[in-house]
């Protein structure tokens, strides 16, 4: 108890050189906890453009959809499948689709599209479509209109209220024929869908390819994507075929293949990260160390043991970590949450590369407890390692040699 006293008298001693000390330690927690911040904010804002722009955290579809997207690879749900949903309680929202494609035309322009058939206030409540609306409004229950992308709807010169016709091929090999007025147009950030993309309500689509009751798939929303993958090991062992669950990582593999990539490069730019602020505390240390080399070797000279004084200064540099990481991570977080609300916009050649790509233009932060920390714990280790540096110095310390400096 002794040594732990004299090591925190020694610290406010000199509290300039704590103060430095503790702020190469606190600058240290602050920019590795932007880092993996910025880091664990792109990769959720990757995942968020799937499952909130499309595919949902999981979807329900019949086991041989996703590699043959026929309308006749369809299913309809029957009590069993809505006794089996309602018995995972995580699973929040859930919106029915029937998707497939057709030929647009208007005039002289034919263009291939992408129906889709929505639940209009299920699938807003998940993708948040009504709030892309950028010219005209929302589909409404049981409406007879459509909204389409607003680049295809520029590529075609369609507008609201004119008529756009579809042709395609129903369930069963049934011809698929229909006029429908233009009630809204989106601007999705995937660039693909905009250029294709067509929204119906769900009934309406039904109807247009002869599928009453039939989805091409049921998606399921949880809060995370942890929960996700709770309920995804649930979810397949309680549905029986023609069913099948397939996760978005499943639906995407390219998708989580380049988040593992950026993470194992993300991993070595955080470990030079790592080393540069090591260096810094590093240095505050033996600067230090060589201040009071000549107080020292009064220490020993007045019969301190020289693993007493070097276990107090080992004390000292912990107590400094402690100080240092602490008041990091409170600093961090102002830092960080300011950027968490108000996203770093990306412009230029960098931004429209990023929007050709179908992601939002913006640096992303994560507000997340790990990445608080995981920093703060990683540095205070960092700073114990560098605490072995006094402890060597000082088993081999010269007290003669230090009287005389």
């Amino acid at each position: 108890m002794n040594i732990f006293k004299l090591a925190w008298r020694n610290l406010w001693r000199n509290k300039r050189r704590t103060f430095i000390t503790a702020a190469s330690i606190f600058l240290g927690v602050i920019l590795s906890s932007i880092m993996g911040s910025t880091q664990e904010g792109s990769y959720s804002k990757m995942i968020d453009n799937v499952v909130k722009f499309y595919s949902g955290f999981i979807q329900i579809q019949e086991k041989t959809y996703w590699e043959n997207k026929s309308i006749n690879n369809t299913f309809q749900v029957t009590p069993e499948l809505e006794a089996t949903l309602s018995s995972i309680p995580e699973l929040s929202l859930s919106a029915p689709r029937l998707e497939d494609f057709a030929l647009a035309s208007y005039g002289k322009y034919t263009k291939g599209a992408l129906i889709v058939g929505i639940d209009p206030e299920k699938e807003t409540a998940i993708t948040s479509i009504a709030d892309k609306i950028v010219a005209g409004r929302y589909l409404s229950p049981n409406d007879d209109g459509i909204i389409l992308g607003a680049e295809l709807a520029k590529s075609m010169n369609i507008g609201i209220g004119d008529t756009l016709v579809l042709l395609g091929q129903g369930y069963h090999g049934i011809s698929a024929a229909g006029k429908f007025p233009i009630r809204g147009l989106i601007k999705h950030f995937n660039p693909e869908y905009n250029r294709r993309i067509v929204y119906m309500e769900l009934s309406n689509c039904q109807y247009f390819y002869t599928a009453e009751g039939q989805l091409s798939s049921l998606v399921l929303m949880v809060d995370d994507n942890k929960t996700m993958k709770k309920v995804l090991p649930q979810l397949k062992s309680s549905i029986n075929s023609p069913y099948s669950a397939m996760s978005w990582e499943e639906m995407f593999p390219p998708l989580v293949q380049q988040i593992e990539s950026d993470r194992t490069t993300a991993l070595l730019m955080k470990a030079i990260l790592y080393i540069v602020i090591g260096f810094g505390i590093f240095g505050t240390i033996m600067m230090m160390m060589a201040e009071r080399k000549h107080e020292f070797g009064v220490m020993v000279a007045i019969g301190m043991q020289k693993w007493r004084l070097a276990l107090t200064v080992v004390i000292e540099t912990i107590f400094i970590g402690i100080v240092g990481a602490v008041a990091g991570l409170i600093g961090s977080f102002p830092v960080v949450g300011y950027f968490f609300y108000n996203p770093i916009p990306i412009t230029g050649k960098g931004g429209a590369w990023m929007q050709d790509l179908g992601f939002e233009p913006y640096m992303f932060f994560a507000w997340a407890p790990d990445v608080f920390i995981n920093q703060m714990l990683a540095v205070f280790v960092m700073t114990v390692i560098i605490a072995l540096f006094p402890l060597y110095k000082l088993i081999r310390f010269e007290e003669i040699k230090a009287l005389k400096d």
